[in-house]
């Protein structure tokens, strides 16, 4: 790891005026990724700016009737919240489908939201990377890309967003508070996160010293009828090959209202609003799970390793659609290699 300076700020205004005098600097709160990529010398930031003494750790009411997620509440607290698992247990679902107790117990909400891509050849230094030094190519299209985006990627980067908080904050319809240089201000969680078209290296659209400092959820959490199904590898500690977060409003047999996002496809939280406009008005069924699978896939392209993806997401969004309809809740532990 190469050397660097630390300074911890204990007021929004002054980590924001401190990482703005640092051009080369770098906020760090849990640093559960931060210092993976630093001993990587995938970044190599001059000067790190410490957060946890910022009054950001409040799970608190909004005026709208929703819930605010401080930035440096951790995932755990997040997770385990009497609010959260009541009123959002979609997200709670999700939070601890995640990386492992030691971790949640660190990582923050705020930082998750700045995971950077899993992709081997971002991590591997000594091979081509959009995302790491632009212009230099992408290894994984040629490469070994199993675990590889097939919705929304480039000629530049298939990399895909790793975090499983953040497919269900796009389902959600969360927004992001920001503070800055500039001032105050929020981005509607669809909005946070950036396919990588030309410019892969950019993972949000954070202005240069933005620092997040809350989530609002709104007052809607989908309480009955919800499911997070995560498929992966093993059961604990990996990433999602797919994963579904799905979320219904009912009455009787017909859809009213539906969320469905994914992970595990593309750049971003894959979120499909024609998809769920094709639920709404139909009844619960296996038929119309079906149609709003095949819309969400349509425009899916495969690799020479990932193709299986396109197939397997399908299945999982019918599943997660069903178990959604009839208010059964999946484990999160699914192997790759059950029936989804």
């Amino acid at each position: 790891m190469n050397s660097f300076t630390y300074s911890r700020a204990t007021a929004v205004e002054d980590a924001v005026r401190e990482k703005s005098t640092h051009p080369d600097s770098a906020y760090i709160g849990g640093g559960t990724n931060l210092l993976d990529l630093m001993k990587e010398n995938v970044e190599r930031p001059v000067h790190l700016v410490g957060l946890n003494k910022l009054p950001l750790t409040t799970i608190e009411p909004t005026p709208d009737g929703g819930l605010r997620l401080g930035a440096l509440a951790t995932n755990a607290d997040t997770a385990w919240n009497e609010e959260v698992k009541s009123r959002y247990p979609l997200l709670s679902q999700a939070i601890l489908a995640g990386a492992s107790p030691q971790l949640r117990n660190m990582a923050t909400d705020g930082g998750n939201l700045m995971q950077r891509t899993r992709c081997y050849y971002f991590y591997d230094t000594a091979t081509p990377c959009n995302k790491r030094e632009p212009g230099s190519g992408c290894s994984a299209i040629g490469g070994y890309n199993r675990i590889h985006a097939i919705l929304g990627a480039s000629e530049q980067c298939i990399a895909t967003h790793p975090s499983d908080m953040c497919i269900a904050l796009a389902a959600l319809e969360a927004t992001v508070r920001v503070s800055g240089p500039n001032g105050d201000r929020t981005i509607a969680f669809e909005d946070f996160h950036r396919l990588p078209g030309n410019t892969p290296e950019r993972d949000n659209n954070l202005e240069p010293g933005e620092l997040i400092t809350g989530l609002d959820l709104p007052a809607k959490g989908f309480e009955k009828n919800f499911t997070y199904l995560k498929l992966r590898d093993r059961t604990s500690y990996a990433f999602a090959v797919i994963s579904v977060a799905a979320a219904l409003e009912l009455e009787g047999d017909t859809i009213t209202d539906a969320r469905l996002a994914l992970g595990g496809v593309a750049h971003k939280p894959w979120r499909d609003k024609e998809a769920e406009n094709l639920l709404k008005g139909q009844p619960a069924t296996a038929d119309t799970f079906r149609r709003a699978a095949a819309k969400v896939v349509e425009g899916a392209h495969g690799y020479e390793h990932n193709t299986f993806k396109i197939e397997l997401a399908k299945r999982a969004i019918v599943r997660a659609l069903k178990q959604a309809a009839e208010g059964t809740q999946q484990a999160s532990d699914v192997f790759l290699n059950s029936n989804p």
